[in-house]
């Protein structure tokens, strides 16, 4: 058993490591500066909604091997790893803002003990050389004989999933130049069999960077067949399906629709593109998936507004406003794009998700939210589908319509058949599924 502190305990991946790391059997201790937020864990209760997290809370908190605390003294005093999982968003010109870094490696150094050696593990997604800036500012900040270590561990987390992934990883990557520390480290996941990545801290911190531009390039080029298939007559989803039937290519992030969202892709992306330009280079790959991205959900609404006849007093339903299912994560969420854009189009918006009810009542309070999807289309000129939650796939569409006023229905995820809402008497448009009513196909090429 280890003694753990984990740095930003009551976010998505602190509080997701610091549960699954008590349930390996260490002692853990999460560390937040927010008092409520804290006070709220420690009485078993969670800020924020993922599958499993919950039942462990509370696992840990009743077993005694997990609490948390506002206070570096605290839950610093017999640490032996500190896991750094601080926030790390977006500046303006998309660089990552490590200020929350920064200031939680100065607090780490300046309370380091002498005597033991205390080993700092990068969780937060920094940019390619930041494992060399916590060590000099912990080292800057520590007392004189401290001994310290610094291991750059990746996160490989889908928000929805956090508790599963970590307790179940295809891969384990460590970066650092103490072998022993490395391997310390390593130990920690060694109840999980997954295989262990050991390389260089640069390597490690590129490894993240790297896997989730190649994830959201995979959904930007299915956005971009999309606009294709919409032109030519094809269906976009038959298509991703033949393309992801080939083992070199995979199913997965192969679904058209609205574009990416969350905490990660869109500040991950951003934030190699500016290392990369610092760096000298032209990332103009990079800028094509930020540029495909945004212009899945203009083409979203500017659709919208031609089928509707203009958007200025009509009313709308958003049905998902998290951006993804799983989650009630509001974070770059394409829905959330999408309802800004309707609404400077002189449109007004009722929306229900599942599970971002209580955020959106905090952060969205202009918008009417409703108690379900159907609640939701009373009285809508159009029903818009944001976040593919499995809820709404087995939507009853007849009534659906019965409590519209219109009867268009935008589906952004593919989520819904097109012959049932056919059928239910809506107008159905999805991404990529041309029809020969929409007028975009062209004649057949001449002989």
């Amino acid at each position: 058993m280890s003694t753990i502190c984990v740095v930003g305990g009551g976010g998505y991946v602190g509080l997701g490591y610091a549960v699954a790391l008590a349930r390996l059997g260490n002692q853990v201790i999460g560390l937040d500066i927010d008092a409520e937020r804290v006070a709220m864990l420690n009485a078993g209760n969670t800020p924020l909604y993922e599958d499993g997290l919950e039942s462990l809370l509370a696992d840990g908190l009743l077993a005694g091997n997990l609490r948390f605390t506002t206070s570096y003294d605290d839950a610093l005093a017999d640490a032996e790893f500190v896991f750094l999982c601080t926030g790390t968003p977006s500046l303006s010109d998309g660089e990552a803002d490590l200020r929350q870094v920064r200031a939680a490696a100065r607090a780490i150094g300046e309370r380091l003990p002498t005597g033991r050696r205390v080993i700092v593990v990068n969780k937060s997604t920094m940019p390619v050389g930041a494992a060399e800036m916590v060590a000099m500012v912990v080292g800057a900040n520590a007392p004189h004989g401290a001994d310290f270590r610094v291991v750059s561990n990746p996160e490989f987390l889908r928000e929805g999933m956090v508790v599963h992934d970590i307790l179940h990883p295809d891969r384990v990557v460590l970066g650092g130049d103490d072998p022993d520390a490395t391997a310390a480290v390593a130990a920690l996941y060694a109840p999980l069999g997954a295989p262990v990545i050991q390389t260089d801290h640069r390597s490690a911190e590129l490894i993240k960077y790297a896997a989730n531009a190649f994830l959201a390039t995979k959904i930007s080029f299915i956005n971009d067949i999309a606009r294709l298939c919409e032109r030519l007559g094809a269906d976009v989803t038959v298509v991703a399906e033949g393309m992801g039937r080939d083992p070199r290519i995979g199913p997965r992030f192969l679904h058209a629709g609205i574009g990416f969202g969350g905490s990660c892709f869109p500040k991950d992306v951003g934030a190699l593109t500016r290392m990369a330009e610092g760096a000298g280079l032209h990332p103009g790959l990079l800028r094509a998936v930020l540029e495909i991205n945004a212009d899945a959900r203009r083409r979203f609404v500017t659709r919208a507004d031609a089928l509707l006849n203009g958007l200025e007093g009509r009313t709308v339903a958003v049905l998902g406003l998290a951006f993804k299912e799983g989650t009630d994560d509001l974070r770059e969420s394409p829905a959330i794009s999408v309802i800004d854009m309707l609404e400077e189009r002189g449109a007004t918006i009722r929306a229900h998700d599942p599970r971002a009810m209580a955020n959106a009542a905090r952060k969205l309070s202009h918008l009417v939210l409703c108690d379900d999807a159907y609640h939701a289309a009373e009285g809508a000129d159009a029903v818009m589908l944001c976040t593919p939650w499995p809820e709404y796939r087995s939507l009853d569409l007849p009534r659906l319509r019965a409590a519209m006023r219109g009867d268009l229905l935008m589906d952004g995820r593919n989520l819904l058949d097109p012959v049932n809402a056919v059928d239910a008497g809506l107008r159905y448009e999805g991404i990529g599924r041309a029809t020969k009513e929409s007028g975009s196909i062209p004649a057949p090429l001449a002989r």
